[in-house]
């Protein structure tokens, strides 16, 4: 028998799609209900409110691109290919076959729409601010540490850039383009 699926998961899921696709702001508490095919108790026993829902669903995405960057660093090892393994989770999740389409990173989307001081937003910071330290400890095997903090924000801005414009374009070739560019910036060092 397969294992139940929480009320908790089936209401995570459903505001993941819908939060993606349509945005967090046009996005109804009663849609992520239907979606869910939970009773309406069932969401405010889980998170209290559509606000708990969104940081919930914040952590989500975050946890999900650090499973995404754990499976390939498994298999790049540090250094080069440390850093590479971050830009991969990246073009993983672009690729990762959205209902609508790929719109950029769900993270950054999501905090263009909550107001300056939201805790939402916070997360985001922290999602970004842990993607460059890594970038910088995989670095350090490389080169100094100075250098590999001065480069992995100029490795950051380019991911940035790269996943915001592929958002645009709904597809992965401008991350994949990026990750040309920052693997020669690494074998420059």
């Amino acid at each position: 028998m397969p294992p139940r699926i929480t009320a908790r998961t089936k209401l995570l899921d459903a505001a993941a799609q819908l939060f993606y696709a349509e945005g967090i702001s046009a996005t109804g508490i009663d849609a992520v209900i239907a979606k869910a095919g939970v009773a309406k108790m069932s969401l405010y026993n889980n998170f209290e409110s559509k606000t708990g829902l969104v940081m919930a669903y914040l952590e989500a995405r975050h946890q999900e691109w650090l499973g995404l960057y754990q499976a390939r660093l498994e298999k790049a090892g540090d250094g080069a290919g440390g850093v590479l393994a971050v830009v991969d989770a990246y073009i993983d999740h672009a690729e990762a076959g959205y209902e609508h389409g790929f719109r950029g990173c769900g993270l950054l989307n999501a905090a263009a729409e909550l107001p300056a001081g939201d805790p939402g937003r916070s997360i985001v910071a922290a999602h970004k601010l842990q993607v460059e330290q890594l970038l910088a400890g995989h670095l350090a095997s490389l080169t100094t540490k100075k250098q590999a903090e001065a480069l992995a924000g100029q490795i950051s801005f380019l991911l940035e850039g790269a996943i915001s414009r592929a958002g645009l374009e709904g597809n992965s070739t401008l991350l994949l383009r990026a990750r040309a560019m920052i693997s020669d910036m690494v074998e420059a060092l």
